[in-house]
């Protein structure tokens, strides 16, 4: 049997041309309405072809081919068949569409769904691309879109309905595509194919990247999904969604070092309410930008992926404490050629207008830091 050839069923009515083959004993049959039907290969035969894997014509009554007729003076000599012309459509094998149903897995009525990050070449960290999976290890579908922010709004860059117990490729991107990806959102729901089952609440996750992470070799760890190392986070757990919380040190020591309110004296001739400790009610958050205090190796990074990972820590730190009032934060980025100094200041002018700066206290960072107040 050969895809092309016609066929009936021999126990049923029907039949039609096989469009491809499931395994040695399933073939698949196109029926005239263009549906692909699997059959026994023991359950159809093939209609008389030709060579060509073409049906040939019915016989007449006379006993004569229909294209065994000739022209006078040629008697006896049978001209040979012009075999029939493929269209562009013939010619193209049909898509098999018959798939097995997807097996389910003990204990995988629970929804747990992951999102992956593969470095392609984990020796060229540096330069190398990644690739973005999802992961579905559920017994359920799940019909996912994966959104990113842009300013206040979202768009939407991948979406897909994934199988029982697989994973997908959601995209490929390099590293000038990361800051793009910092903020992501990931909606969907879930339901099972031809048999019952328990409802499960719809997802929707928002994750902050941890965008120096791609940076750096040992967060890619060894998992259950993957040959290769990978970053992987939770977008649900058990059924539960996982909501990423980011916390700066300094966020954690300025809640350990707060002072309580028994301790805050009252405040005259309007100077700043001072604990007993010494420290304002608004205690400056100090980010020191040098790259080394970033990255565990800079070894073959260039200069344009140093920057970036810079402006990525300052926005990260930025974004975090944009809602503190009065919140004031010296970014520590050193002299040099004033590189940083002016990306940083350009960030400030366009993405956080309301926000105000100045050169930082000169005695206690000389000329390599700024002052940035929020408002």
């Amino acid at each position: 049997m050969k895809i092309g050839e016609k066929v009936r069923f021999l126990n049923e009515v029907g039949g039609g041309i096989i469009s491809g083959f499931q395994g040695k004993d399933i073939v698949m049959v196109q029926d005239e309405d263009g549906f692909d039907i699997p059959m026994l290969r023991s359950q159809i035969v093939v209609i008389e072809t030709n060579d060509n894997n073409f049906e040939r014509p019915q016989r007449q009554t006379s006993g004569t081919s229909s294209y065994d007729s000739r022209p006078s003076g040629t008697a006896g000599v049978a001209e040979a068949p012009q075999p029939k012309q493929k269209t562009k459509v013939e010619d193209e094998e049909p898509p098999i569409t018959y798939k097995a149903k997807p097996k389910e897995r003990k204990n995988g009525d629970q929804l747990n769904l992951l999102l992956a990050f593969i470095p392609e070449n984990a020796r060229e960290l540096t330069s190398t691309r990644f690739e973005a999976h999802i992961i579905n290890d559920s017994n359920y579908f799940l019909s996912v879109i994966i959104a990113s922010r842009e300013n206040a709004s979202w768009q939407a860059r991948w979406q897909a309905t994934v199988e029982p117990n697989t994973k997908m490729l959601v995209e490929t991107f390099d590293r000038s595509q990361l800051n793009e990806m910092e903020y992501l959102c990931v909606q969907g729901f879930a339901w099972k194919q031809d048999k019952p089952y328990m409802l499960q609440p719809a997802v929707n996750v928002q994750l902050r990247l941890d965008l120096p992470k791609f940076y750096k070799l040992h967060v890619f760890q060894p998992s259950p999904f993957f040959h290769e190392p990978a970053l992987i986070y939770d977008i649900v757990r058990d059924g539960k969604p996982i909501n990423q919380v980011f916390v700066e040190a300094e966020e954690v020591l300025s809640a350990i070092t707060q002072p309580k309110e028994a301790d805050i004296q009252p405040a005259s001739d309007g100077a700043a309410k001072k604990s007993k400790s010494g420290q304002t009610d608004k205690d400056v958050i100090e980010v020191d930008l040098h790259i080394n205090a970033l990255l565990d190796n800079t070894a073959g990074l260039s200069n344009s992926v140093l920057l970036n990972t810079q402006l990525t820590e300052f926005r990260t730190v930025m974004d975090r404490n944009i809602k503190k009032k009065g919140q004031r934060i010296v970014f520590i980025h050193g002299k040099g050629e004033g590189v940083l100094r002016n990306a940083i200041i350009k960030e400030l002018q366009h993405r956080y207008r309301t926000c105000t700066y100045q050169d930082a206290s000169f005695r206690e960072y000389g000329f390599g830091a700024t002052l940035v107040t929020i408002h």
